[in-house]
């Protein structure tokens, strides 16, 4: 499969984590997309509210950033 920065920074933007996982660094997206499920848990029981979610669109940010930068 040919490796693509735009469609790995998208999906990692999507589920963060999975563009680092396509980029090759499977550890580095398990991780990623574990703090996601961590952090999610943590807006959804305690912080449900437009900054909370704020907090998890700019980690989903990140992620694309990330998987972009490091392809």
């Amino acid at each position: 499969m040919q490796k693509n920065p735009l469609v790995n920074t998208v999906a990692s933007f999507i589920i963060p984590g999975v563009g680092q996982a396509l980029n090759g660094d499977v550890k580095k997206g398990a991780g990623m997309f574990g703090i996601l499920i961590l952090l999610n848990l943590f807006i959804y029981f305690f912080v449900n509210n437009p900054l909370g979610h704020l907090v998890s669109l700019a980690y989903a940010a990140y992620a694309a950033y990330d998987a972009y930068t490091n392809f």
